[in-house]
């Protein structure tokens, strides 16, 4: 499989994850908390993957492995945990535009790693993600005064564990067949869920008064994404899947669009293009002149 089509699908995932963002909207609408309906989407998303467990090649999974793999996809569970909490104190738009600090977080950290600085087809992409995100996520410096601190933080923190789960789903047993690895990257997002909600999610019984029919629905979404991570971010450096990651903001407004219809501005439709102008141009550093990853 060619490196184009391990972004087309890391791509795909991300739009995966757009979709789950409007599910969880309409679930939210009925009355459930973001801690019940994560939890009982980690939870749905690892029995699906554990039900196919036996039926998958798998390789040797060392202790050191296993735990970096759960630690990673704890990263994940944080993600939606700071997001959701971001989402409580201040406007969407606010929270989305903080999210999506994760682009250029997640190219710091590549340059760190690979300690050299990014490529200028990285950057320019970059700075159309961020302006994109702004226009699509309708951010206004108007009554930024008024955004709650707490809030602000929060969204800051989702940003950081996003792009932290991105940089080591490439990291973390890189060789490890791709269902394996999902299977221990969901595992370690249903244990944080566990262990900070103390597991009401399930003790309750919250599940089986309605919440289970989101829940099949949710996990779906959230563990196609997780799969498509697993198999193809070894495969591609993190800052080319942090780039192509951004597809979830258009993904998330088409989704709303269409299954919440909520409306849509022209400044979200520049936005969109912003996006995936940046994306376009990411690929570039598949030109066999400019990427070193391209043999071998």
């Amino acid at each position: 499989m060619g490196k184009s089509k391990y972004a087309l699908l890391i791509f795909f995932g991300a739009c995966s994850y757009g979709i789950l963002t409007a599910v969880v909207k309409v679930a939210i609408e009925a009355g459930y908390t973001v801690q019940e309906i994560t939890g009982s989407q980690y939870l749905f998303s690892f029995l699906a993957l554990l039900i196919l467990f036996p039926f998958f090649q798998r390789g040797r999974l060392t202790g050191l492995q296993a735990l970096q793999l759960l630690l990673t996809g704890s990263f994940l569970s944080l993600t939606g945990i700071f997001y959701g909490l971001s989402l409580k104190e201040n406007p969407a738009s606010v929270s989305v535009v903080l999210l999506f600090q994760f682009t250029w977080i997640g190219i710091l950290l590549e340059a760190c790693s690979e300690k050299r600085w990014p490529k200028p087809e990285k950057l320019v992409a970059i700075l159309l993600l961020l302006i994109g995100t702004g226009f699509a996520g309708q951010f206004s410096l108007k009554g930024i005064g008024e955004l709650e601190p707490a809030g602000v933080i929060y969204g800051f923190l989702a940003a950081v564990t996003y792009a932290l789960f991105i940089f080591f789903t490439g990291k973390a047993a890189p060789k490890l067949p791709g269902l394996q690895r999902s299977t221990y990257l969901t595992f370690g997002g249903l244990l944080l869920m566990i262990l900070t909600t103390s597991a009401q999610f399930i003790t309750s019984g919250v599940i089986f008064t309605g919440l289970w029919k989101y829940a099949l629905i949710t996990g779906f979404f959230a563990v196609l994404p997780i799969i498509c991570f697993a198999f193809s971010s070894p495969k591609l450096d993190s800052g080319l899947t942090t780039i192509v990651s951004s597809a979830e903001l258009p993904a998330s407004i088409i989704a709303a669009l269409v299954i919440l219809h909520e409306s849509f501005s022209t400044g979200q439709f520049f936005g969109i293009l912003l996006i995936l102008t940046g994306i376009i141009i990411s690929q570039l550093s598949f030109a066999p002149s400019h990427n070193k990853y391209l043999t071998g």
